[in-house]
């Protein structure tokens, strides 16, 4: 029907789009913007030409790691072993 139904909230309204202009052209794929946490859930496409088809997706969105620490174990000596750590939450 050539729109996209946004679900009981708004906040993907601004976000949300089709990649062709004209999804009755044989691409109803969307694109979704500044992805969010908040995003994470399932996502239905439902085309009708002569049937309708409906296809579910899973998107899964997990929070971007923290800025790692970093430090090394061991003297800074040439010839000797050195430990480098690194840890993010």
């Amino acid at each position: 029907d050539h729109h996209v139904d946004y679900g009981s909230g708004s906040e993907l309204q601004d976000r949300v789009a089709f990649v062709q202009s004209d999804p009755s052209q044989y691409d109803a794929s969307i694109s979704l913007a500044n992805v969010q946490e908040s995003d994470t859930g399932t996502y239905q496409c439902r085309v009708k030409k002569n049937t309708i088809a409906v296809h579910e997706v899973i998107v899964t969105v997990q929070e971007k790691p923290a800025a790692p620490q970093c430090w090394f174990e061991g003297e800074l000596v040439e010839g000797s072993s050195v430990l480098l750590r690194c840890y993010s939450r």
